[in-house]
């Protein structure tokens, strides 16, 4: 298939899905056509879609799961303000439980407790576990067997990373609200407001992106 007929089929599919689609996926739309794509062709029509928005209000962004169209970062402010609901409000406990597994992974229970000299809340771990951000990853083989957690393509896909890899440097981190400036903190629960968080794509161990779009963990 030509690249200019590709483009707009590819955009089309951008603009529809509601969640990030992966070249393979988009390969697979067209399985059976008699000008199907290469996988070479749809990287093509990708990038040449991307910089074809460059300036605009939106963008083609590659995340953990695939690409999709998102509204520039330089323009939240505005676009916040369609809806009456306010942002999040995360307990301080919360980011840095969060925090401490994106780094640390895998990592368990005790050891975050061990870090931040505090236990940790069961609703951190199940809020986290819901809002699809974090997952046991396994057992560490000590007496009682505890769960090793991790972070998801959920948690790489709604902080708009690629991979682990785009994490700051613990050293570049020297407050956690830089974690993520959407959220605010409440130090007095461990969730004040949860309601109009967007979930994002549902991860799927099995589902390996291809070509760096694979997350891979970190375990220090």
């Amino acid at each position: 298939m030509h690249i200019e007929k590709l483009k707009p089929i590819l955009e089309a599919l951008f603009a529809a899905s509601d969640k990030p689609l992966s070249v393979n996926q988009i390969f697979e739309l067209f399985v059976g056509d008699v000008d199907q794509p290469g996988k070479d062709d749809i990287r093509q029509g990708i990038q040449e879609l991307a910089q074809k928005y460059e300036g605009s209000g939106f963008e083609l962004k590659q995340v953990a799961s695939g690409f999709r169209f998102q509204v520039r970062v330089d323009f939240e402010t505005w676009v916040a303000r369609l809806w009456e609901q306010k942002p999040p409000r995360y307990s301080r406990a919360l980011m840095e439980t969060l925090a401490l597994i994106a780094y640390r992974q895998p990592i368990t229970r005790g050891e975050i407790e061990d870090i931040r000299g505090v236990s940790v809340s069961s609703n951190i771990i199940k809020t986290l576990q819901e809002r699809e951000w974090v997952k046991p990853l396994g057992h560490k083989e000590v007496p009682g067997r505890p769960a090793l957690y991790g972070t998801t393509k959920t948690f790489l896909d709604y902080f708009n990373l690629k991979s682990l890899n785009e994490l700051p440097m613990l050293a570049e981190i020297r407050d956690l609200d830089q974690f993520n400036p959407e959220f605010s903190f409440d130090e007095s629960g461990e969730i004040a407001e949860t309601a109009g968080i967007e979930d994002s794509v549902d991860v799927d161990a099995d589902d390996e992106v291809e070509e760096n779009e694979e997350v891979e963990a970190v375990a220090n």
